[in-house]
């Protein structure tokens, strides 16, 4: 909105045109989100604590767990709020990627919204059932990934690459793109759920990522960047650099509240929508493998949780004291900021590695 209004006063005062600037537009939106957060942050929290809607611990977890038990949590809708905030007042609201990512976000956020709300309002423990879970969350991933698909303006938009392959391009057609593009969304959200069991575990490894693929979608927008650095240049998703910043600041708003000893926690409103928006800035950039190196945290606690499940079934036996993962390194002792802090600095290699091959084809 103010982006739009900028653009209207460039004729009357020229220094409106630095609004016309993504990277300037996307400070903004990160420092608006982040403020918006900090704001209305204690008045969610002390709303969620009165009608008790706090966080239920599970009995068989790490011992250390249980004086959380009643921490407010659904926080998740102040991050989807703030990302609102951030994304309609600076980015252009005529871009089609800025929607699309919008609308998955939310989709995915609604879901989460609901199974919480059963959860923690209704009193049903199991929350949503995961087989309507699952089916919401493909209903939402499917539509969004034909709608990239269809609604494609450029070869590049739904070709494959791989990072440190330079002449690697294999141009999809619909199945095969419909199917990667929902495997990344519908998967990253869910991975990004598993992650959320610890004080700042997931938001911070969400925020790096979501940064780096802020870059990725700037001059992947920007075809004199695309073409000297031999990525794929995708008309228009530079926008999506404001969405990502406005998410990043809205997370990081979040951590403040969020960072250990806890004071809310996201739940499956923030984790699922969050993890979503990460896989459908990743599908549009045509950046899926980057992504998941980026975000291996993530895909090592989804991993850990196949195996040990898979493996308890194949042989009675399992492969990790608990999982997701991070909860086997509590119970062998590790406190629970190192186990965040580890996990953030191997996400932040993760992320360096990732924008590596920016420049290493």
């Amino acid at each position: 909105m103010l982006y739009w209004l900028t653009q209207q006063l460039t004729g009357v005062y020229s220094g409106f045109h630095v609004f016309h600037y993504q990277t300037f537009r996307a400070i903004l939106a990160a420092i608006s989100a982040l403020a918006f957060s900090l704001l209305a942050g204690p008045s969610m929290i002390a709303r969620l604590s009165r009608y008790q809607i706090g966080q239920v611990v599970r009995e068989d977890g790490p011992k250390s767990h249980l004086p959380k038990a009643g921490t407010p949590t659904m926080g998740g809708a102040l991050i989807l709020a703030a990302l609102l905030v951030g994304t309609l007042l600076w980015a252009n609201l005529a871009d089609r990627f800025v929607w699309t990512a919008i609308g998955v976000t939310f989709a995915f956020g609604l879901i989460g919204f609901y199974d919480d709300y059963l959860k923690l309002v209704v009193g049903n423990s199991k929350g949503l059932i995961p087989r309507w879970k699952y089916f919401w969350q493909s209903v939402a991933g499917l539509a969004t990934a034909a709608t990239l698909y269809y609604m494609a303006q450029a070869p590049a938009d739904t070709t494959l690459y791989l990072p440190f392959v330079k002449k690697f391009a294999v141009p999809l057609s619909a199945a095969p793109f419909i199917v990667i593009a929902y495997l990344m969304i519908t998967g990253m959200s869910n991975a990004v759920n598993l992650t959320d069991g610890l004080d700042g575990l997931a938001i911070m490894p969400a925020v790096l990522v979501l940064a780096a693929l802020g870059v990725f979608a700037y001059v992947s927008g920007n075809s004199v960047f695309a073409e000297y650095l031999a990525i794929p240049a995708v008309p228009r998703a530079g926008e999506l650099l404001i969405f990502c910043s406005a998410l990043g600041g809205a997370g990081l708003g979040f951590l403040w509240f969020n960072t250990y000893p806890a004071q809310v926690f996201m739940g499956d409103v923030g984790a699922l929508a969050i993890g979503a928006a990460i896989g459908v800035v990743a599908v549009i950039v045509r950046q899926e493998v980057v992504t998941l190196i980026m975000g291996g945290i993530f895909v090592a606690e989804t991993a850990s949780v196949i195996l040990q499940v898979g493996s308890f079934k194949l042989r009675g036996k399992r492969i990790f004291r608990m999982a997701p993962i991070h909860h086997h390194f509590e119970l062998k002792g590790w406190a629970e900021p190192k186990v965040i802090v580890r996990f953030w600095i191997i996400t932040l290699l993760l992320v360096l590695l990732g924008l590596s091959t920016l420049k290493v084809r």
